[in-house]
């Protein structure tokens, strides 16, 4: 089972009036990059949100955003600081008697001066916003998952198609190489026999050029590496996920290999097919970019 890296999950948990919404969608990347947007003051949860998310994803760009409302009528309380109004009390009280005069000050006065009353947002439980976090991250994921999986076997049909046709190329081309030899074969006699006229042609020396020929436009062992290389994409295709990596090895590994059959090929056809071999793994190697 493959998986792409395009991806998109939504996720929701709630507890009383508190609700965490997660969003998440992805792009492809060669790592695993996440970008988390939230509120402030859930950053210490950062570090726990990118090891919750890499229990789902193993690469691609990540892009999470969090919200969070909180819409109890309690979430905010007054402290009433008994201390620090004390001393405004005292120090009033000393100074009606430093300068002689009547200690008027009353109580609603007391009550106005700066931080004798302050409005705090009460403490929430960590542990308990912390799961809220972790619920809605693994709705998200579940869902990112499985968009990703979907989109995979889409990816994977798309590909074994592709390296189907791969496979035909390379069973033309190998049918096709030993009718090369031969027509060079036929090609070099008649030259000779046309120059010599009437001699005979020396047929040690007439195969000894075409042993070298063949030698030169010989592809035998690059369409056997070529074959094993499709065939490990098509069986990489039907293993486990995670095989992303190892799809873009066997695309450079093939395309090596297409390269040197082109570049031998000295027969129009088998070049056409060689040069449509590179068009098609080309294709798949834009394919896979998008394999997790």
């Amino acid at each position: 089972m493959i998986k792409s890296m395009t991806g998109y999950g939504r996720g929701e948990s709630s507890q009383g009036q508190r609700k965490v919404t997660v969003e998440m969608k992805s792009v492809n990347n060669r790592y695993l990059d996440v970008n988390i947007r939230m509120p402030k003051k859930l950053n210490f949860f950062e570090a726990a949100i990118r090891a919750e998310l890499k229990k789902f994803i193993q690469r691609g760009k990540i892009d999470l955003f969090l919200t969070y409302d909180d819409l109890t009528e309690n979430n905010l309380c007054v402290k009433y600081n008994k201390e620090l109004a004390a001393e405004y009390y005292h120090h009033l009280q000393q100074m009606a008697e430093d300068l002689s005069l009547t200690n008027d000050v009353r109580l609603s006065q007391i009550a106005q001066l700066p931080d004798v009353f302050t409005m705090e947002e009460q403490t929430v439980d960590e542990e308990e916003l912390w799961n809220l976090i972790r619920a809605a991250i693994g709705e998200a994921a579940a869902g990112f998952v499985e968009s990703r999986v979907r989109e995979g076997e889409f990816l994977r049909n798309d590909l074994s198609g592709k390296l189907d046709e791969l496979l035909d190329h390379v069973a033309f081309i190998t049918e096709r190489s030993p009718a090369i030899i031969d027509a060079y074969r036929e090609n070099l006699r008649a030259k000779v026999q046309e120059l010599l006229q009437d001699t005979s042609v020396d047929e040690g020396r007439l195969l000894q050029e075409v042993t070298i020929y063949a030698d030169k436009v010989c592809v035998d062992e690059e369409l056997v590496r070529l074959r094993s290389h499709i065939e490990a994409t098509k069986q990489a295709l039907s293993g486990d996920e995670g095989v992303g990596r190892k799809l873009d090895f066997l695309a450079q590994e093939m395309n090596r290999e297409a390269n040197t059959i082109l570049s031998k090929s000295g027969d129009l056809e088998v070049s056409a097919r060689a040069i449509e071999l590179k068009t098609g793994i080309e294709k798949i190697r834009e394919q896979i970019q998008n394999i997790e």
